[in-house]
């Protein structure tokens, strides 16, 4: 027996996980990619038609949706179609997505000037792409956190975030690309097109990649096949740390079939929906969304905004590097807790400069500090967190659950947000920084550790019900 049988394969392990984890990369290219063509959408296809801030907000909005959608029926994918073949899936949805929204003309249409029905059929592209985008959210995690080893999950999870990260920082670099030194009525009229179309290279390359990767070990353990699980545990941990896993999944999984979402009660549920909720109520996505208008507003032009927008994220993915390396030494707990102070520093910060109709490098300052901490705490920890806690009876079911509540947050609070800036910027920064306090002694009171754990000792944590 060689000693990479012995040890198992790092170089494997990450692999597999880095064609997973394009699918974040993917859900990130996806949720940046409308914040260069946001403003141009709003011209073309909704100012063009006498429409408000509402039609504006929910257009915007509206891949969440197909994200709700996409959350709602991963349990289901996962469960009947596999961890891996959920994700094609998935690809499959952003590839058609980028093409219909870049051309939604296409099969809906003949004539793309714009209207109502050009409207409709960019929304419906938009929806579909969000499936895509809810169904990677929440099977790249439960894949990546199904095949990593306990003491490198958490990093590998966060790697997923990374990817996310990197995805909307390459994003911005393309939109940059495609709206410099263009005039604003080329990018208006066309320019966002191509923002959209862009997004379908890493979308066909992700289905392509999916095709070399292994379904996961626990869920080939439950569709009874059990040497193709111990071959890849074997892989990935080495031999004698592989007999001894499968023996564990073998003791969590047995009489699968009978197990209800609720065997282990309703408190591991009711955490995982709000540390998602949590996430999305700190407001991180309107920052993503919207940062090339918020920038716009501070006073900087077209291309400053882009640069600016371009060097928050660079920030993200500094940071999120931050996570990558300190969760699984420091712990879940301890990373998100100082997180959530460091977001409400920045966003009762930003509530401060809009108080005092301050608009500048102060402003700047504090948005950077809010979304440093965001990416160094609750935007990797969370996926880590619903990746880990639930134990392997009710995964896909509680993944399920989790992930539609945190796209219906999202929706609700990117939806609402030009609407409540016209009522009041002050309060509505400061209705984030309050969540984020919140979030703070949520995770201190009710979220437990599970920083070492494996998936299969994280089910002791639960209490399970008679």
């Amino acid at each position: 027996m060689t000693t990479m049988e012995q040890k198992g394969n790092s170089f494997y392990l990450f692999g597999i996980t880095l064609v997973a984890a394009i699918g974040g990369l993917l859900f990130g290219y996806d949720t940046a990619v409308i914040s260069g063509a946001e403003e141009s959408i709003k011209k073309y296809l909704i100012d063009s038609q006498g429409l408000g801030s509402f039609i504006h907000g929910a257009t915007i909005s509206s891949a969440l949706i197909g994200c709700i959608i996409g959350g709602i029926i991963s349990g289901f994918f996962a469960s009947r179609f596999g961890r891996k073949n959920s994700l094609i899936f998935s690809a499959a949805f952003f590839l058609i997505s980028s093409l219909g929204a870049a051309h939604p003309e296409f099969l809906f249409f003949t004539k793309g000037d714009p209207s109502i029905g050009l409207l409709i059929a960019f929304n419906i592209y938009r929806i579909l792409g969000g499936i895509g985008v809810g169904l990677a959210s929440a099977v790249c995690p439960m894949y990546i956190g199904e095949v990593a080893p306990a003491h490198v999950r958490g990093r590998l999870v966060s790697f997923n975030q990374f990817m996310i990260i990197l995805g909307m920082l390459v994003a911005y670099f393309v939109n940059f690309s495609i709206s410099h030194g263009e005039t604003q009525s080329w990018v208006d009229e066309t320019g966002w097109r191509y923002m959209f179309l862009s997004c379908g290279v890493p979308a066909l390359l992700f289905g392509v990649l999916l095709l070399i990767v292994p379904e996961t070990p626990r869920y080939l353990f439950l569709k009874n096949q059990d040497d193709k699980a111990l071959s890849i545990l074997t892989k990935i941990n080495g031999s004698k740390q592989a007999n001894a896993i499968l023996k564990e999944i073998k003791e969590t999984i047995e009489d699968v079939a009978s197990e209800k979402l609720f065997f282990y009660g309703k408190t591991v549920i009711i955490i995982g929906i709000l540390i998602s909720v949590f996430q999305q109520f700190v407001g991180i996505n309107v920052a993503l969304y919207y940062a090339p208008r918020i920038f716009e507003s501070m006073g900087a032009g077209k291309d400053a905004s882009m640069i600016q927008t371009t060097v928050m994220g660079l920030v993200n993915v500094v940071f999120t590097l931050v996570a990558i390396m300190t969760v699984d030494k420091w712990g879940r707990k301890p990373l998100l807790i100082v997180g959530s102070i460091g977001m409400a520093i920045g966003m009762i910060g930003v509530s401060s400069m809009a108080f005092f109709d301050v608009i500048g490098v102060s402003t700047l300052i504090f948005i950077i500090i809010y979304t440093a901490s965001f990416m160094m705490s609750w935007g990797p920890i969370c996926w880590v967190l619903i990746s880990e806690i639930f134990p392997n009876k009710i995964r896909g079911q509680a993944v399920a659950i989790a992930v539609t509540a945190q796209w219906a947050a999202n929706y609700f609070i990117s939806s609402t947000y030009p609407v409540m800036m016209e009522h009041s910027s002050t309060l509505t920064y400061g209705f984030y920084g309050l969540m984020s306090i919140l979030s703070a002694i949520f995770v201190w009171k009710f979220v437990p550790e599970t920083k070492g754990k494996t998936l299969e000792e994280m089910e002791g944590t639960w209490t399970k019900v008679a």
